[in-house]
Order: structure tokens, then sequence, then C-alpha cells
């Protein structure tokens, strides 16, 4: 049997908060986040060699076509991913995944997106970029709260949807931790588009510690842990994946990463889960956050207004 959709009947507030994320998902596709442009200008100016330089400027005249000409930035739009935290107060929880739903399926159309929702098994696209699970959903409830934060990913098939995640035995201890992400790092870490935002996570098991990389990407690209110990394995991490040299595109150069963010959550004594993500440098995420009466804010992208 092939997927099919059919649009559902929304509440008038409803279809506000849809035809929004609409034109942020739009925005999300041309336009880096401010931290990860603010990034890619630095790492530009440390760079010396004639190559690198002309890699920095292609991304640079990229960045200002794909806004010019209000295309997206790559031509893979990735699948959508959407982590949210919801108030229990929020109006519009019952409809809540029902808009992104349709806030996808409208986009691809009108941006428009690439088709990226392949069913499994069967082996066809959709040709509508939603499918079974897709887009990706993640919710935290907030208890007593009436306002909605939601991050927009899209997460494409060479950088983060070919993440990484492993259990290791306690013996193994932080150490392991280390060897694990260098150990992808240098196999398949050129896989992505360098200079990279790397997003590792560390829990009790492969699935706590896969969704812990992906909210570390989520975090700004010059974000530092809270955490003394996890703050120090970042830095430690980034200056030893720059020193493997991939530079911008793979090229070689002094940096090959625009950040390492770690989040870290409570494990089993018996185990230390690990896991990493990888956003490419045209990191394609926002934030936006809806009070109750769905006025909203674009903390990632300063100036912009749906």
């Amino acid at each position: 049997m092939r997927y099919t959709y059919e649009e559902v009947a929304l509440s008038t507030e409803a279809k506000k908060m849809r035809d929004i994320l609409v034109d942020y998902i739009g925005v999300v596709s041309h336009r880096l986040p401010d931290d990860i442009a603010m990034k890619i200008k630095e790492l530009g100016k440390i760079e010396i060699d004639p190559l690198q330089q002309l890699v920095y400027a292609t991304m640079r005249e990229n960045q200002m076509l794909a806004e010019d000409l209000d295309r997206p930035s790559c031509q893979d739009t990735g699948a959508l991913q959407f982590f949210i935290k919801v108030g229990t107060n929020f109006p519009l929880i019952n409809e809540l995944n029902v808009i992104l739903k349709e806030a996808v399926y409208l986009a691809t159309k009108s941006i428009p997106l690439r088709h990226n929702a392949v069913e499994t098994f069967d082996e066809y696209n959709t040709g509508l970029n939603i499918g079974t699970g897709l887009p990706t959903i993640y919710t935290e409830l907030e208890q007593d709260s009436d306002t909605i934060e939601l991050y927009v990913y899209m997460a494409g098939g060479g950088c983060t949807l070919p993440g990484a995640a492993k259990v290791l035995m306690p013996g193994e201890g932080y150490e392991g931790v280390v060897r694990f992400v260098m150990d992808q790092m240098t196999s398949y870490g050129i896989n992505a588009c360098p200079p990279l935002l790397v997003g590792i996570g560390v829990a009790t098991s492969v699935e706590t510690a896969a969704m812990n990389s992906k909210f570390a990407l989520m975090r700004r690209a010059e974000s530092i842990s809270p955490n003394e110990n996890a703050a120090k394995m970042e830095g430690l991490l980034e200056e030893g994946i720059n020193n493997i040299g991939l530079g911008p595109q793979g090229f070689g150069g002094q940096k090959s990463v625009m950040g390492v963010n770690i989040i870290n959550t409570a494990r089993h004594p018996s185990t230390i889960g690990v896991a990493l993500n990888t956003g490419c440098w045209s990191h394609r995420r926002g934030k936006i956050i809806f009070d109750n009466n769905l006025n909203y804010e674009l903390p990632l992208h300063e100036g912009v207004s749906l």
C-alpha cells in the first residue's frame, strides 16, 4: 500500500501557526542561523591557503545567492526534524502533530524542498517529503506553561543522519568516549561538509546517547557545557579534531570544526552510552518560540520577520 496524505481540518489558530512555520522552514532552508554564519566568517579569516580561501569565498557566495534568490542553500534539504519543549497549557497542543506535518507538506510545495521521504522496505519516494514517521517529532512537556519552544532542523543525508552510537563498558571510562569520537571522526567525519559542528551525547544507552547528541547540535556553536568536566572534554576534542586537518570541505586546513558540543545525562553504573552526530557547515537549524497568542521570537535569525 502506497503512502497517502490528506490535509486535515484545523482550527483557525492552528492554520495560523502552520503558515508561520511554513514561512520559517523557508528561512531555515536558505539562511544560516546567526551563530553558524558568524563561525564561518571567523574561520574564513584563519585559513590563509588560497584554496581554503576560495572554499570559504564560495560558501559566502552560496549563502548570498540562496538568500537573494530565496532558494535552499543545499540541494539536500534533509529530513525535517522538530525538537520541541511545549507547555501543557499551550492552546494548540492537541493539534500540534498535524500542524507540523502539514507545515512540512506545504513548505515542500511552496519553497520547494527536495522530496526526501523514502518508505523503507517498500523502497519508493512518497513525493511529499513526509511519510511513515516523517517528519520526526521529539516532544518534551513543560508543566504549567502555555508557550512552545521549537527547533526546526534539516537533517541531511551526508551529515547528521549517518550518526553513530555505542555502549561502552565502565572499564573503558571517559577515555573510551574520546576514543570512540576520534575513531568516528577519522573514518566518516569527512562524509559531511567541513567545518563541522560536532554533537556528542553521553548517557546510559545507545538511544539516550543518540538523542543527547542531536540535542547537542541544537546548541549554539560557541556555547560551552555548564558541566565543568564536559566543558573540558569539549575543548580537548575540538583541539584533537582540528588537528586531523580536515579543513573547509576536506581540502586541509587549521580548523576542522565550528565547535564541539556535549550533552550528558545520568547513566547506569555499568554502562556509558556515547553517540556522535555532525552538522555540516550549512547547518540549517532554526528556533522559534511562540506564546499562547502565537506571537513569536526567532533567536537564531535576528532581524527576520515572517
